[in-house]
């Protein structure tokens, strides 16, 4: 049990109203932020939302903005966590960062898009995969 769950349970506080997946996918982002951080990418936000979409992390990685989806699975039986961010996901992560840039009064950065897969076993993180650059700006925008 994690200090999160025993805090949790000393208040009197049970995370049980929040549905598995959206568990699973917190345990996955902040695994994925861990492991970030130790190849030294500086963090910068979590679970930014605009109107079109979210996008789970934004770090920093010297001069370039990182955007990244988290793909948390229990299982690869079928395929990989990352084939799940297909076109349509793609797009939507395209305008969700362009709306981020626009907020920052569009700086003049390099961005990328990361994916990191994040695999379970029996509720407990079993491994972490960082895909850099997985995926370039969608057509048709440009930044």
């Amino acid at each position: 049990m994690n200090w999160l769950r025993h805090i949790q349970a000393w208040l009197g506080w049970s995370d049980q109203a929040t549905p598995e997946h959206l568990r699973r996918g917190q345990l996955g982002e902040r695994a994925a932020k861990r492991q970030l951080q130790k190849l030294g990418l500086k963090y910068l936000t979590t679970n930014f939302r605009s109107d079109r979409g979210e996008i789970d992390l934004i770090f920093r990685d010297r001069d370039c903005l990182v955007f990244i989806e988290v793909k948390t699975r229990s299982s690869e039986e079928w395929t990989r966590p990352a084939a799940a961010v297909d076109a349509g996901k793609r797009r939507r992560l395209s305008q969700t960062a362009l709306d981020y840039l626009r907020l920052l009064k569009q700086p003049e950065v390099k961005i990328r898009f990361d994916i990191v897969e994040v695999l379970l076993t029996d509720g407990e993180v079993r491994e972490v995969r960082h895909l850099p650059n997985a995926f370039s700006l969608s057509r048709p925008y440009r930044y």
